[in-house]
């Protein structure tokens, strides 16, 4: 069981992410609108230098999303006073995988479990 102290801790981090995810998704926006294909302005090469540099910032913004969805889970969790156990086995989630990723929802033998299948 965490302490209020720990707690306190987990959540100031997790607020932290979320600020800066919800930053980062902000900037990415611009970087996901749709590529004009007019060869009048843009040759082709430059055409698929910017179509190429779309996929990885729809890639990134997905990624951001996600991590998002993650955070807003663990601050959830603080609030209904169950963080830190794990969702799918109910264990406790080591100090040490929160230190890492305080918005981890899942024990490390439940997460390599379900990403394998």
């Amino acid at each position: 069981m965490l302490s209020q102290a720990q707690l306190k801790h987990f959540q100031s981090c997790l607020e932290a992410q979320k600020e800066e995810l919800i930053a980062l998704l902000s900037i990415n926006e611009q970087a996901t609108e749709v590529v004009s294909l007019d060869q009048a302005k843009v040759g082709r090469l430059s055409r698929m230098d910017a179509l190429q540099q779309q996929a990885m910032a729809q890639a990134n913004r997905s990624q951001y999303q996600q991590k998002l969805r993650n955070v807003q889970s663990a601050l959830t969790a603080i609030k209904e006073q169950n963080y830190g156990y794990c969702e799918e086995c109910g264990n406790p989630i080591p100090i040490a995988r929160l230190e890492a990723s305080p918005e981890s929802i899942y024990c490390v033998a439940c997460k390599n479990r379900l990403e394998q299948h």
